[in-house]
């Protein structure tokens, strides 16, 4: 036989082999003999002047979005395939539920009516629209708190047209958490105007960073209604009062969507730049502004409106009955099957794998779909999947209409992503939370979580995202194998019945009120009259940091000068971004494709290692640290890689003492060290190669405190054979978790591959449990946490020990935002440490208590001392 033959008999059996594997995988329907053609298409060779996308033939078409299966019928399907094992371990259904509706009284224009109509098919209101609508009317500031696609923006658009009917000059300003967000809301403001007769010449503008300086001064001058965020208010617009004093005399109305995205640092910060907005606002004499905000997710929302803004509860109308309806929603708890049952070392199947399975299942049946991921890689190791496997099924129609989402994309990426999501045109899209906040994504039939995203209140802002068009929908957590995921696998009922809990915002901490104050004074003098606005402490503040001249009058210290909003970063210092360039394969045509935070490059871009950007995959050629740039290849590869990495937090010098109890409590200068010095190839779960690189370390400097392990109770840890780490970092979590604004306060996370090694490891870690400040956030949190570390001990320890969980849960020790995944946790040992720290016997150590032994190496040793300024005395609580 010649070698010519063999060739085509080893093709020939090639191609029967893969339309055998076609044959027995196709979905029901699916011609095997087409899907073979498709997936060879990728490797003909086709003729550049004609487009390289195959079309769908007619027995491919996805159904219509009118046309497409129930969700009842669709979730039968599932459980009818093949490949279905047992997944679903929940399944709950929420009923239809018909719409409350009601009259306004007197009602608004015929000519509101109508544009309401034209534009949005509205000819009458929900209970809660009218409600809302009316309290404006009459004066009231109003917060509304009702479910994901309510129709709340009505509430604020209504009264803002029949405002605009009776004063043309009257402006309005809506303030949003995202540019996503803005640029929705704007297009839905901008199409209701356009079809309100006598008001469809008013323009409306987006007013943010992204705002080209030249155009500036013109929407001031002729906008009716800004779009803008707290950010540009702070830095951007009150520093600038004198050139909006037109615009703000005639402010009427003042909205701020998803108020419960306000809370923690950041909350304490917005609230002091609200209370300045509503100073300046009085002294141009706009006195009258009504504020309204909107959420789907707070359980205190006039309180936290009340707090946010410094008004009186008496003038706040809340309204929480909600009379939106809801057609069928179907929730369902994927939990992915063991790779082999008879094999339980194997482990299960890749979370990812299922979360995208399901997907291209939902999407060939005309179901539109949303994939929520936690953090941005695995957002792109599941659009990398989505594609590798509707290419080899030939489903180019699909992929075609399937986008991934995510900070760091381009201005220009985002904003196309964002046009094609809200017209309608994908089918489906990979996202992290970032699609999470009240955007109207089109008709999406179908919500899925890869992973739990954090919060309750996230949990149901995504799975809020589906079902916006008042028909059936599918919501799927597809749960990993993190504790937190397991907990609500097992209690779901938690998902949707479980309270939530009220948001935290610090308007008296003096150091954030100190930067508002500089703020204030350079917007106008400070008098004693101003106090109606930052409160009793604003006196000795002023005194002390702003200047005071011969009238009394405060003003802002020299040291901020000339623009003091620049020194007050509300969000945290901004951060330095590596720039990711392309190179073209002439090694030329540099083409600018992300930014990437300085932070997280050193985990994404390291020299050969894969770096992921809109399921593409490219090879790291070069990283020059000096300029900041990466420069990147484009190459298909079948593997990824992980960055080998250890981070040290360091406890460098004392600055303040306290007593906590028997223990002591430090507070003072803390260094973080985080040093990539590797990564590894990885396919399918399985380590290709080991690869040593010599990048440099990540090092800053921040304030925090620590509490170092007494030596009795690592004794008593070891006697009992609990791993001492396990214990420490359950500890830190539990006192974290009632800590109210802990969501600005970090700690050293242990992970299972350090702690667990079998080998003994040189690299040892104090006894201490460390906490410490947001890199660039400030605001001084983690000594709001020491100043009151006594009772949070005590309040962690009542916890813990009547908490009803057997191994801990996120009630007690489980952190929602562990970077390691509460691996390295121990419910018994956190209470051994605590019970240590506040120098109690371990009553809750019996010897019927089981305790599985901990057999590894030590990794933990005693404290050392740290250096302490001179002249320090403890302070005693």
């Amino acid at each position: 036989m010649s070698a010519l033959q063999k060739l085509i008999d080893k093709r020939n059996n090639a191609c029967k082999e893969a339309l055998d594997n076609l044959v027995t995988q196709a979905s029901p329907g699916e011609d095997p003999v087409r899907l073979l053609q498709d997936a060879g298409r990728a490797f003909i060779p086709v003729d550049p002047t004609h487009s390289s996308e195959p079309e769908a033939g007619p027995s491919r078409l996805v159904p219509e979005p009118d046309e497409r299966p129930t969700i009842t019928a669709i979730v039968e399907e599932i459980m009818d395939q093949p490949w279905y094992k047992e997944q679903i371990v929940h399944r709950q259904s929420f009923e239809p539920k018909p719409a409350q509706l009601s009259t306004l009284n007197p009602p608004p224009s015929d000519f509101v009516l109508q544009a309401l109509s034209e534009s949005r098919k509205i000819s009458t209101f929900y209970s809660h629209q009218s409600t809302a609508i009316q309290a404006i009317r009459d004066g009231f500031h109003v917060v509304v708190s009702t479910s994901t696609a309510s129709g709340k923006s009505i509430i604020y658009q209504v009264p803002l047209l029949m405002a605009l009917e009776r004063d043309p000059g009257a402006k309005a300003i809506f303030v949003y958490p995202t540019k996503a967000l803005a640029q929705d809301q704007k297009a839905s403001l901008e199409q209701l105007l356009f079809s309100c007769s006598g008001l469809n010449h008013l323009k409306v503008a987006t007013y943010d960073g992204d705002t080209p300086q030249e155009v500036r001064s013109e929407v001031r001058d002729s906008a009716s209604v800004i779009f803008t965020n707290f950010d540009t208010i702070h830095a951007s617009i009150l520093p600038h009062e004198d050139n909006w004093r037109q615009f703000l005399k005639q402010v009427k109305l003042f909205v701020v969507d998803e108020l419960h995205y306000y809370t923690g640092l950041f909350g304490s910060h917005v609230a002091l730049i609200l209370r300045r907005f509503r100073r300046v606002a009085a002294a141009v004499g706009s006195r009258r502004i009504q504020f309204v905000s909107c959420t789907a997710t707070l359980a205190n929302s006039g309180p936290h409106m009340q707090k946010m803004f410094g008004l009186h509860s008496n003038d706040i109308v809340v309204i929480s009955e909600d009379g939106a309806p809801r057609n069928q929603r179907d929730f369902l708890v994927w939990s992915p099957p063991m790779v082999d049952p008879a094999q339980p070392a194997l482990g299960k199947a890749s979370s990812i794998a299922e979360a995208s399975g399901l997907m291209r299942f939902l999407m060939k049946r005309g179901i539109r779909v949303i994939l929520f991921c936690k953090i941005r890689k695995v957002c792109e190791l599941a659009m990398k999947t989505l594609k590798a496997d509707l290419s080899n099924e030939g489903r180019y129609d699909i992929l075609k209409r399937v986008r991934p989402y995510r900070g760091g994309y381009s201005r220009e990426d985002r904003r196309r992503i964002e046009s094609d999501a809200f017209s309608g045109q994908l089918l489906g899209i990979v996202s992290t939370n970032a699609l999470e906040l009240g955007i109207d994504i089109g008709v999406l039939d179908a919500v899925i979580m890869l992973g739990f995203p954090m919060t309750i209140p996230s949990f149901r802002q995504q799975a809020g995202r589906a079902g916006r068009r008042s028909k059936d929908s599918l919501v799927v957590l597809v749960a990993e194998s993190f504790a937190v995921d397991q907990y609500y696998a097992n209690h779901p009922e938690e998902l949707f019945d479980g309270k939530l809990d009220e948001l935290m915002v610090d308007v008296d901490s003096k150091v954030v009120l100190e930067a508002h104050l500089q703020c204030a004074g350079f917007e106008m003098p400070i008098s004693s009259g101003d106090e109606q606005w930052f409160g009793p402490s604003m006196h000795e503040i002023c005194e002390k940091s702003l200047t005071k001249d011969k009238d009394g009058w405060y003003h802002t210290h020299t040291n901020f000068l000339p623009y003091p909003s620049r020194h007050v970063s509300i969000r945290g210092a901004q951060e330095e971004k590596y720039l990711v360039v392309e190179i073209g394969q002439d090694n030329g045509n540099l083409k600018n494709i992300e930014e990437v935070e300085v932070s997280r490059a050193m985990f994404e871009v390291y020299e050969a290692g894969v770096f992921l950007h809109q399921g593409m995959t490219f090879i790291v050629k070069e990283v020059d640290h000096d300029n900041k740039v990466a420069k990147v290849v484009r190459a298909d590869v079948n593997y990824i890689t992980s960055p080998r990495d250890f981070t040290d937090v360091n406890a460098m010098q004392t600055h303040r003492i306290r007593r906590a109890k028997t223990s002591l409590a430090y507070y003072g200068k803390i260094h973080v060290y985080v040093k990539v010095f590797g990564f590894f190839k990885i396919s399918n779960k399985t380590i290709l190669d080991a690869v040593e690189v010599d990048t440099p370390a990540w090092e800053r400097y921040t304030t925090g405190f620590w509490l170092d392990v007494p030596k009795k109770t690592l004794d008593l840890l070891r006697s009992l054979q609990v791993n001492v780490a396990e214990a420490i970092h359950a500890a830190e979590h539990a006192f974290l978790i009632q800590f109210p604004l802990s969501e600005d306060v970090k700690t050293e996370c242990k992970a299972a591959e350090k702690e667990y090694k079998v080998t003994e490891s040189t690299r040892k870690r104090p006894a201490r449990l460390i906490f410490y400040d947001s890199i660039g956030k400030g605001g001084g949190v983690s000594a709001r946490a020491f100043d009151n570390v006594e009772s949070t001990l005590e309040q962690a320890l009542d916890v813990v020990s009547h908490c009803s969980c057997e191994d801990g849960c996120t009630k007690c020790v489980q952190s929602l935002v562990c970077k390691e995944a509460n691996q390295v946790s121990s419910k018994i040992g956190a209470m051994i440490v605590l019970e240590g720290l506040l120098g109690r016997e371990s009553s809750h150590v019996q010897e019927d208590i089981l305790i599985e032994p901990y057999m590894g190496p030590d990794t933990i040793v005693d404290a050392p001392p740290v250096a302490a300024l001179e002249g320090i005395e403890v302070e005693e609580s």
